[in-house]
């Protein structure tokens, strides 16, 4: 008695292609994926900003916040980039 394997009856050339499409499949989703990501970070930095705006400065927003510093001033950077600054005078 034979067990079929479906598996070996694809030749070698049809089990490359379907290994490449499932990887560039998954290629394809963290790429949309990493696109999500940067918008959502573009977002956090301009709310972050606000906040710090709201809260008078860094600290504040950051106690405000149960944010890390060193969080805030990173947000804040990727915010200025964007061209959102998050007080009017410089930040110390």
């Amino acid at each position: 008695m034979t067990v079929h394997n479906p598996e070996k009856a694809l030749s070698r050339k049809q089990r490359l292609q379907e290994r490449q499409r499932r990887q560039l499949l998954a290629v394809d989703v963290v790429d949309k994926a990493e696109g999500k990501v940067r918008k959502a970070e573009s977002e956090l930095a301009v709310a972050v900003a606000e906040a710090v705006r709201v809260f008078g400065d860094e600290q504040s927003a950051s106690e405000g916040l149960d944010m890390p510093a060193e969080t805030i001033r990173r947000f804040l950077v990727l915010a200025r980039d964007a061209g959102v600054e998050a007080l009017d005078t410089a930040t110390p």
